[in-house]
C-alpha cells in the first residue's frame, strides 16, 4: 500500500469509527445547544394556586369524559411548581446547557387581554429562568404549547375567530417585556400542525370539535375548522414576530421561531401514486405552516383538495409574513409509510386523511422500525437526516434546532421504576438518532441544538399517564424523580465519553 493509499485507508478508518461506531460530543460544535424538553401544562401542575386561570386543558380534562386515556389531568401532574429547583438539579446532573419549557398562558393571564396581568405568574417563571441562568443553562422559552385561556375560547371561540392574533400578540409581548433580557431563544408555538388537527379534525384535543368521517363530536367541521385555526396562528406567529423585530429584537439580542410537527414519510410502494401521496402528506403537515412564513402561501397541494375550504391572505398579511422567523424547530420522533387515496381505496386516516393519503408504519408484514411504547410510532432514526436534509433544501438552509426527540415506554399504574431502569431501547433511540442527525450536519445542515423529549416523565395529552418519555422516572404518588440508564447515557456524552452503542443494559464508555 502506498503512502497516499496509505492515508486514505486510515482516514476512511477514522471516518467509520468516529461515524458508525461511536458517538462523541466533540462531533457537535461547542456552542450546540444540548438539552431536555418540558411544558406548563405537562408538569407545572398547582393550576389553581399562584392566581392562575383555567385553560383549555384543565377543563376539558375535567368536564370531556372519555378523552384521556386514563382519565388523568394535569392538576399536579409532576408538582414542577413547587419543585422546580429540584428538577433543575437533574439538569445540572445531566450536563445539559440548555432547557426547553413553555410558559402557561393563564398563569400569565388568567384572562388574555381582557385582565391583568398576573404578577405571581410573572415571579414564577422569573425564578425559574433566574435559576437556570444561575448554572449555566440557556432558557429556550416557548410561548404557547396547547393550553390557552378558557377564557378565549369563551368569549370568542379562540383560534376560530381573528381577535386571537390581538391576544397573542399581547401576550407575547408581555413575555418579552419580562423575560426578554435574559431568554435569547424564543418559539411562538409548539406543534401547531399537530393540535390544530387534534382539536378541530379528530377532536381528540380542546376544544373538541370534529365532523364524519374524522370522528363524531358535537360541534366542528373537520375539512374547514383546522385551516381556519392555523390560518389564524400563522398570522399570530407573524404578529408576535413583527413585535419582537420591531420592538425588542434588537436590545434583547434573541432569536425567534416556531417549532413543527415533523414526521418522515415514505412511499409505500414504488410507484408515482404513492411518491405523489408522500409529497401531500408532507404539505398538509410540514409545509401547511412553514410555506405561508417562507413564500406568503399555502402549498399548491392543499389548495388543489380544499379549494374555497383553505383561507386566503390578504395583501397586507403576506407582507406582515415577511417578518418570517430565524430559526425553525422540529420536532422529529418517527417515519411512516404513505399511501394513495386517490387512486385506490383507502380508511380514513383521521390525522392525514384530508391529504388523500393512508399511513402506516407497516409494509409485506415487516415494521419500518422498532415499535415504541406510542401506536404507531416506530425507532426509524434516518428519518431525521431525512427531514433536515428536506427542510435544508425547501427553506434555503434556515438554522434548525431539534426541539423534541424521544421514545416512549408504555406504562400502567401498577409498574414501579424498577420496571422502566434499564431503558436501553430509549439510549438506542437517542444514539441512533443524534448519529444521523450528525450525518445531516455533515452534509451541510445548519442544525444548532437537539432536544431529548422529556426531562421527566409526566402528563402526556390525550394519553394521560400511560406514557413516560422521561429520562427521570416519576412516581406520580411520592413525587420521586428516578435516573434512567438513559439519563446516565446522555449525562456520559455531555461530559465527553465517547459512546458505543448498547447492547445491553451497560454503558460502554471510552474516552
Amino acid at each position: 500500500m502506498d503512502l497516499r493509499n496509505g492515508l486514505i485507508f486510515v482516514l476512511c478508518l477514522q471516518f467509520f469509527v468516529s461515524n458508525v461506531c461511536c458517538l462523541h460530543r466533540s462531533q457537535f460544535k461547542p456552542s450546540f445547544l444540548f438539552g431536555t424538553g418540558t411544558s406548563s401544562y405537562q408538569i407545572e401542575g398547582a393550576y389553581l394556586e399562584g392566581n392562575k386561570g383555567l385553560s383549555n386543558w384543565d377543563v376539558f380534562t375535567h368536564s370531556q369524559s372519555g378523552k384521556i386515556k386514563d382519565g388523568g389531568n394535569g392538576d399536579i401532574a409532576d408538582d414542577h411548581y413547587h419543585l422546580y429547583m429540584e428538577d433543575i438539579e437533574l439538569m445540572v446532573k445531566l450536563g445539559v446547557n440548555s432547557y426547553r419549557f413553555s410558559i402557561s398562558w393563564s398563569r400569565i393571564l388568567p384572562k388574555g387581554r381582557f385582565g391583568e396581568v398576573n404578577l405571581e405568574g410573572i415571579e414564577f417563571y422569573n425564578k425559574v429562568i433566574n435559576a437556570i441562568l444561575a448554572k449555566g443553562i440557556e432558557p429556550f422559552v416557548t410561548i404557547h404549547h396547547f393550553d390557552i385561556p378558557q377564557e378565549l375560547l369563551d368569549q370568542y371561540g379562540a383560534w376560530l375567530s381573528s381577535d386571537i392574533r390581538k391576544d397573542f400578540g399581547y401576550f407575547a409581548e408581555v413575555c418579552f417585556k419580562a423575560f426578554g433580557d435574559r431568554v435569547k431563544y424564543w418559539t411562538t408555538f409548539n406543534e401547531p400542525n399537530l393540535f390544530t388537527k387534534f382539536g378541530y379534525m379528530n377532536g381528540r384535543y380542546p376544544p373538541g370539535h370534529c365532523s364524519l368521517p374524522f370522528g363524531n363530536c358535537t360541534y366542528g367541521n373537520s375539512s374547514m375548522e383546522p385551516y381556519t385555526a392555523a390560518h389564524n396562528i400563522i398570522l399570530s406567529h407573524a404578529t408576535a414576530v413583527d413585535i419582537y423585530r420591531r420592538s425588542y429584537q434588537e436590545k434583547q439580542g434573541g432569536t425567534i421561531g416556531i417549532v413543527i410537527a415533523a414526521k418522515w414519510y415514505e412511499p409505500l410502494t414504488n410507484t408515482i401514486d404513492d411518491t405523489l401521496a408522500v409529497k401531500r402528506a408532507l404539505a398538509f403537515d410540514h409545509h401547511w405552516f412553514l410555506d405561508p412564513i417562507f413564500f406568503g402561501d399555502y402549498p399548491t397541494e392543499m389548495r388543489q383538495i380544499l379549494g374555497s375550504n383553505l383561507p386566503t391572505f390578504t395583501s397586507e398579511e403576506k407582507n406582515l409574513l415577511k417578518t418570517k422567523l430565524d430559526f425553525i424547530g422540529i420536532n422529529q420522533y418517527t417515519t411512516q409509510y404513505a399511501k394513495d387515496c386517490i387512486h385506490s381505496s383507502c380508511p380514513i386516516d383521521t390525522y392525514d386523511g384530508n391529504a388523500l393519503v393512508s399511513t402506516t408504519g407497516e409494509r409485506n408484514g415487516n415494521f419500518i422500525g422498532i415499535p415504541t411504547g406510542l401506536s404507531n410510532y416506530y425507532s426509524v432514526p434516518w428519518g431525521i437526516e431525512k427531514v433536515v436534509m428536506h427542510m435544508k433544501e425547501r427553506y434555503n438552509n434556515t438554522p434548525m434546532y431539534i426541539a423534541e426527540n424521544g421514545c416512549s415506554q408504555a406504562s400502567n399504574s401498577s409498574m414501579t421504576a424498577e420496571d422502566f431502569a434499564n431503558d436501553i431501547e430509549r439510549v438506542n433511540f437517542i444514539h441512533d438518532y443524534l448519529t444521523y442527525l450528525h450525518s445531516a450536519i455533515r452534509k451541510g445542515a445548519d442544525v444548532r441544538g437537539y432536544f431529548v423529549w422529556s426531562l421527566i416523565d409526566n402528563f402526556e395529552w390525550a394519553f394521560g399517564y400511560t406514557l413516560r418519555f422521561g429520562l427521570y422516572h416519576v412516581d406520580y404518588k411520592t413525587q420521586e424523580r428516578t435516573p434512567r440508564l438513559s439519563a446516565n447515557w446522555f449525562s456520559n456524552f455531555l461530559k465527553g465519553y465517547k459512546i458505543e452503542k448498547n447492547v445491553g443494559t451497560e454503558l460502554k464508555l471510552d474516552y
